[in-house]
């Protein structure tokens, strides 16, 4: 990404699965496990990858035709085998603690705005000695309630009082990260790497790099 978009704001918002970590291994794993429960054995590498990042009940219904009740169960599935180490099927993508290490000992303040819930995303992030350079957490709620990116990054911006949304910027890898953005006012950093396919930067309009 250019040097003069980077360094340009005071608050960094992250995303934590394909920003932070590469958790596609841990999340897949944890989709099987629960398609499994249902008898569901036929379907494509591709589909479970597209789990990654969306609200999984919206992603149980569009894709495997559950309805609501049942994506429900299928979360529950999903937290069976997430919570028992599939969160640590893991690991930090290359160069992410340096580029952290760098914004922090720039004096940014630096905040994770994940679709995970507090739970897991404080595990995570103690797991892997990421949680020292943050100055918050913002979160998906357990129930369901507060799962889309628009509402957990306003989220966000309500959680750290006083941020001027034009000192903002989200570093994140996908476009309904970015579109969620844009809900809430702020420019966007789209990483290349991550679980975001090229094809996507065309409709989100965020900056890549």
């Amino acid at each position: 990404m250019r040097e003069a978009v980077m360094w340009n704001y005071q608050y960094y918002l992250l995303g934590l699965d394909g920003t932070l970590t590469d958790s596609g291994e841990g999340i897949m794993n944890s989709i099987r496990h629960s398609l499994d429960k249902f008898g569901i054995t036929e379907y494509e590498e591709t589909t479970l990858r597209k789990f990654i990042g969306p609200p999984l009940a919206d992603c149980f219904q569009k894709y495997f035709d559950l309805s609501p009740e049942e994506a429900r169960k299928g979360i529950d599935y999903y937290r069976e085998y997430y919570t028992d180490g599939g969160m640590f099927e893991n690991e930090v993508y290359h160069g992410v603690k340096e580029l952290v290490e760098g914004l922090y000992a720039k004096v940014k303040t630096l905040i994770v705005a994940t679709s995970k819930p507090e739970l897991f995303a404080e595990q995570m992030l103690e797991h892997f000695d990421l949680s020292k350079y943050f100055a918050c957490i913002a979160w998906a709620s357990m129930d369901e309630t507060r799962v889309h990116k628009e509402d957990f990054i306003s989220y966000a911006l309500q959680k750290y009082k006083g941020i001027d949304h034009k000192k903002a910027v989200m570093i994140c890898d996908r476009t309904h990260a970015t579109m969620g953005c844009k809900t809430n006012g702020m420019d966007t950093i789209g990483v290349l790497y991550g679980f975001w396919k090229r094809e996507e930067s065309e409709e989100d309009g965020a900056e890549r790099g």
